[in-house]
């Protein structure tokens, strides 16, 4: 039988009909409901399902009587704080008082019922469970606000912790920046400050064909180096901000970098690294080829810089409906727990002897792969070298 949870249950335990019913009629009251048990173990199945705040037992019963059910009651954690009162119609003599004293029970009564006494003792009973119930339940809410406190605290702190780390890769980029644009700049202001000073000796004859053609080459080479740099800037705001331009077209890919390495080789060379080139017979696909050239170059120069001097092998091959560039170096190697990090914005190798780049490259590389519906990986081993897998579907569709 169901009952209301908003009223306040109190049990009433014998095994004779017209004394339940006069218990109930004495008891009743609109805060509260009676419920009503034939037998020891019928009380037990309830005060199991029920939270009450008072049980009224009748001593005499058969099978379990009220000293055995209260014996039971002290004993179980749900139902050992129940206040208990008998219900005796033995005489004083039999001093059940003390044996229900004994048992646990708060108060014994005597039959016949002094049905004010009855009422009044419910009623302490009845209040007593009110402000219990009230401070267990402010308790509940003091600490289900204190675990919030806790949650937001964590949270406060995490947040801070991040602006802590965004606060200091900012001063990191820009101190990498400042660092990657002067190089470029100071080689050029040399430049130009040898030729000034050559102009203003009258010394033309050192401008021959070929030394000016040289002068020309490094400038060249500086401020490519510059323009790279500030592309890779752009292109970082227009993943950030969900602009990044994707024009995908029929490409051949073979072709793209077979050229990119011819055309990377004099860098190689100035590291003494040689390209190694195993490419399958003509692939055709539909890329930007613009964007596709960056995540190679990318791949290349890396490969490059941490190469050690060794030959890069660089491979091209169809699987399934995909292409699969392989850009293998056998150099200094990643370690496992920076292997995702790399990915990541401003993040470089943890190599001390190769510091070179803000760290955008691959960052880069992966959003540009992955609006192409395709992945690049990283396989590596610290000392050991990395290969760089980059996987492109044939027939990409711009993210």
């Amino acid at each position: 039988m169901p009952y209301s949870n908003d009223k306040i249950k109190v049990l009433i335990v014998d095994d004779l009909s017209e004394n339940l019913r006069a218990l109930d009629a004495i008891l009743r009251a609109p805060d509260r409901v009676i419920i009503q048990a034939r037998s020891g173990l019928e009380a037990l199945e309830l005060l199991l399902e029920h939270d009450f705040a008072l049980a009224m037992v009748d001593v005499e019963m058969p099978e379990m009587d009220g000293f055995q059910l209260a014996e039971l009651m002290r004993g179980t954690e749900k139902t050992k704080h129940v206040p208990i009162v008998f219900v005796t119609a033995a005489g004083m003599e039999l001093n059940y008082a003390f044996k229900g004293y004994g048992a646990g029970a708060v108060d014994v009564l005597y039959k016949p019922l002094d049905i004010n006494a009855v009422k009044s003792k419910a009623n302490v009973f009845v209040e007593l469970f009110r402000h219990r119930t009230a401070f267990e339940n402010q308790v509940r809410a003091l600490e289900e606000s204190r675990k919030e406190q806790e949650c937001l605290l964590q949270q406060l702190q995490a947040t801070q912790a991040e602006l802590q780390h965004s606060l200091n890769m900012r001063e990191e980029f820009m101190s990498l920046v400042a660092h990657e644009m002067r190089t470029p700049l100071n080689t050029l202001f040399l430049e130009v400050q040898v030729r000034l000073s050559q102009l203003a000796k009258n010394n033309l004859s050192i401008f021959t064909p070929e030394h000016l053609q040289k002068m020309l080459d490094r400038s060249e080479r500086q401020l490519k180096s510059m323009m790279r740099l500030i592309e890779d800037m752009l292109d970082v705001s227009r993943i950030k901000n969900g602009k990044l331009s994707i024009q995908p077209q029929g490409a051949n890919l073979s072709l793209l970098v077979r050229q990119l390495a011819e055309d990377l080789t004099p860098l190689a060379k100035e590291s003494e690294v040689e390209f190694v080139l195993q490419i399958d017979s003509e692939i055709e696909g539909h890329w930007d080829a613009f964007r596709i050239e960056q995540i190679i170059i990318n791949l290349l120069t890396n490969a490059v810089r941490y190469g050690k001097g060794k030959p890069v092998h660089v491979s091209l091959a169809m699987e399934g409906e995909h292409a699969v560039i392989k850009v293998a170096d056998q150099g200094v190697g990643i370690a496992e727990h920076e292997q995702k990090k790399i990915f990541e914005a401003f993040e470089r190798s943890g190599d001390n002897e190769v510091k070179a780049g803000l760290g955008l490259g691959l960052y880069i590389s992966r959003k540009l792969a992955e609006a192409h519906a395709g992945e690049i990986s990283v396989v590596s081993q610290k000392n050991h070298g990395s290969t760089f897998i980059l996987r492109l579907p044939l027939k990409s569709v711009a993210a």
